[in-house]
């Protein structure tokens, strides 16, 4: 179990256990609009739909998961969280759930798999986690282009390297930059990660950067900030 400040992670059955990527788009994602619902796509264990309980007014947050023995966490984390009456999960994949949509939502978040390089697993359960064919940048994209409400936040965290690339994809179906973090690990460390945020206003985006950590479990007063609310030792 991974302990929050005001909920659990129950994480044994799910391939993709709480990590710094989860926390950073769970508390870095701009809620600027008082998003009335959101929708987690590919929900793992619920972490981001949960993060988002805490952090908005949302009345509704609909998660899709589709492995099963994951999706099964996602369900246990939401019934035993503060927020179980508005957290609803649904085991499907993004085709299926897109394919009848009842909702458009304000903010649709996701933390996809990534890993595109021709390497697996014996772990198939990781795998389906953690590589970009379970969930391809272009099906995502497409997705939050149909189901985003016209003042909605599409928000993501990607690899560093893949920024420029789903930039453009967005933009070619009238998603545009909102805010871009670009996040290193240490001072002298390559950028690793990028944290986007789009909306359908084309705009001059904020773009700034974040450092995890000082030197070796000592954290940055910006990264501090950032995550004390959910951080037990922040």
């Amino acid at each position: 179990m991974f302990k929050f400040k005001q909920f659990s992670i129950q994480q044994e059955k799910s391939a993709m256990k709480v990590g710094t990527d989860g926390v950073l788009l769970g508390a870095w994602t701009p809620l600027i609009n008082n998003p009335y619902n959101i929708l987690d796509i590919g929900a793992g264990t619920g972490i981001l739909s949960l993060m988002l309980a805490q952090r908005s007014n949302s009345e509704q947050i609909d998660a899709i998961e589709i492995d099963e023995e994951a999706y099964e966490q996602c369900v246990e984390n939401f019934e035993t969280s503060p927020w179980g009456d508005q957290l609803f999960c649904f085991h499907a994949g993004l085709d299926e759930f897109v394919d009848e949509p009842e909702d458009e939502y304000d903010l649709i978040i996701s933390n996809p798999p990534f890993y595109s390089e021709d390497f697996k697993t014996d772990d198939s359960q990781r795998d389906l986690a953690r590589f970009q064919d379970a969930l391809p940048f272009e099906e995502l994209i497409e997705a939050a282009a149909l189901l985003l409400s016209d003042n909605g936040i599409f928000s993501v965290i990607i690899p560093f390297k893949e920024e420029a690339k789903f930039v453009l994809m967005c933009k070619e179906l009238d998603l545009f930059p909102l805010k871009i973090t670009h996040v290193k690990g240490t001072p002298t460390a390559e950028i690793k990660r990028s944290l986007l945020a789009f909306s359908r206003i084309e705009q001059t985006p904020l773009i700034d950067e974040l450092t995890i950590e000082i030197s070796r479990h000592q954290y940055t007063p910006e990264y501090i900030e950032l995550t004390k609310d959910f951080y037990l030792k922040m």
